[in-house]
């Protein structure tokens, strides 16, 4: 293996292991109330009455789903292929030897944090009288902020799909399709297309649309429909893994009957045995979905990106719009969104597997990668986003911002044989080593000023500081090189 790529595996794999995932074990779990806190600040003061935000708990069940599918893949493929009673054996002569990998040891409380994200997200989050979840719970769990914001609605179809994709939980599954039924019907703009960004509880027109007090108010966003393209992918995958498993009939769309089993992607059967057909919600009546039907969503989402969000004369990413697509809020560039959306819109071409699509798709991912190095710094990192109608420049360095960098080039050197874009990717990992993992305490800091102090003053974990952005880096990174005779170039 190369050796600059064998050494990024092991470093993100210990991080991964040792700083991001222990850090929401053992410090974000409310014994007393269910769930995980709602803050813990840029100090490490743990803020037990914190609200907790469908944000963060749909994050926290993506990152601890996707962390228990990929480390027990790599687990596997390790021991190569061993028989059960191989396995066994290599378990108790490791443990005798104190060489068992760190993942074997970690595997089962990562699955217990999956599984306890998923309930209370199911308890607290979703709203069962009207449908989706709301933006916000009290620290016991009441319902706070009742509002429908589909970029939490999509982060829970992310989440839901994952923890399927994970644990082969269908009922998981089905949520993610009622929620899916949500963002269609109550979201989608059947005059102009594309998503609106938000509704009162009851479906019904709201007037202050933003996701945060830092974003305009417009109808339409870059964010969310990026944060919808994301799960419906991730749901176009979980669908087609549940379909090649046998337990769903792609002609009906339904469950075959006695199914409660369903083949990890890489191993044996994995037996369920929590579910049985009568755990199942109720069928979907004429909405019963069809795989077809997600990827006519995922394909359209597609052509918004390249046709109406990306700017054709920049290469950067729009950032608002009216409802019939008229730019808003002016000339601003969010070169951290042009870096990420380049492998997620790269990656939603390719699940999709539509040879017409990926010809449209790939010059673009590599533009948008292009633009995005207006924000590139000699040593790496990148800032987070500019006006250009102003000349504010916010230049601090974000953790999401140099997580999503990393991914962003690695993704064009992985399909596209450029070398500088692995250069990109190593200079910017180094950089994230050195400023912004915080190895006594655990985590990643929010984000360094320009002049290099540390910002203390944003939330160590919180409503927007989730185990997400870095978390999925790292595992972008290891399930690439897993898979890497899927590689369009060799990394071997």
């Amino acid at each position: 293996m190369n050796e600059r790529i064998k050494k990024l595996k092991q470093e993100v794999r210990d991080v991964l292991e040792n700083n991001i995932l222990p850090f929401w074990m053992d410090k974000m779990i409310d014994q007393e109330h269910g769930g995980f806190y709602g803050r813990i600040d840029g100090k490490g003061v743990l803020h037990p009455e914190a609200e907790k935000g469908a944000i963060l708990n749909a994050r926290i069940l993506w990152a601890f789903s996707a962390a228990y599918r990929v480390l027990k893949e790599e687990r596997f493929l390790e021991e190569g292929g061993r028989t059960k009673e191989e396995g066994e054996m290599s378990q108790v002569q490791a443990h005798s030897t104190n060489l068992l990998p760190p993942s074997s040891l970690l595997l089962p409380r990562i699955q217990e944090m999956s599984r306890r994200a998923y309930n209370y997200l199911i308890d607290h989050f979703i709203d069962h009288e009207y449908g989706g979840v709301y933006w916000s719970v009290d620290y016991l769990g009441n319902p706070l902020d009742t509002k429908k914001q589909f970029y939490a609605i999509g982060f829970a179809i992310y989440g839901l799909s994952e923890y399927a994709r994970a644990t082969g939980d269908r009922e998981a599954l089905e949520y993610a399709l009622d929620l899916y039924d949500c963002i269609e019907e109550h979201a989608f703009d059947k005059e102009y297309n594309g998503y609106i960004e938000a509704c009162t509880r009851e479906w019904g027109v709201i007037e202050d649309m933003r996701l945060s007090e830092l974003d305009a108010n417009y109808p339409k966003s870059q964010n969310t429909h990026l944060h919808i393209i994301e799960p419906y992918t991730n749901l176009v995958r979980a669908m087609r893994e549940i379909e090649e498993s046998g337990m769903w009939n792609v002609e009906c769309g339904m469950w075959s009957e006695n199914s409660t089993e369903i083949k990890d992607s890489y191993t044996k059967p994995l037996v369920l045995e929590s579910i049985s057909p009568s755990t199942l919600l109720p069928p979907h009546s004429s909405k019963r979905l069809h795989i077809p039907q997600i990827e006519a969503s995922l394909r359209n989402l597609i052509d918004i990106f390249t046709d109406k969000i990306l700017n054709p004369q920049t290469h950067h990413l729009d950032l608002f719009f009216e409802n019939d697509w008229t730019r808003g809020a002016g000339h601003l560039e969010s070169y951290g969104h042009d870096i990420e959306c380049s492998w997620l819109l790269h990656e939603a071409a390719l699940v999709l597997g539509d040879q017409q699509v990926l010809k449209k798709v790939e010059p673009i991912v590599q533009m948008v990668a292009k633009a995005s190095e207006k924000g590139l710094r000699p040593d790496g990192s990148m800032i987070h986003e500019a006006n250009l109608d102003t000349g504010h420049v916010d230049d601090d360095l974000h953790w999401w911002v140099q997580a999503e960098n990393v991914v962003g080039w690695l993704n064009i050197y992985q399909y596209f044989g450029d070398e500088d874009a692995l250069e990109k990717a190593l200079r910017c990992w180094e950089y994230i080593k050195k400023n912004l993992i915080d190895y006594q305490n655990g985590e990643w800091y929010w984000s360094r000023h320009t002049d290099g102090s540390l910002n203390t003053t944003d939330d160590k974990a919180g409503f927007w500081k989730c185990p997400y952005h870095n978390s999925r880096m790292c595992l972008e990174i290891l399930e690439r090189i897993i898979h890497c005779s899927l590689f369009t170039i060799t990394w071997l």
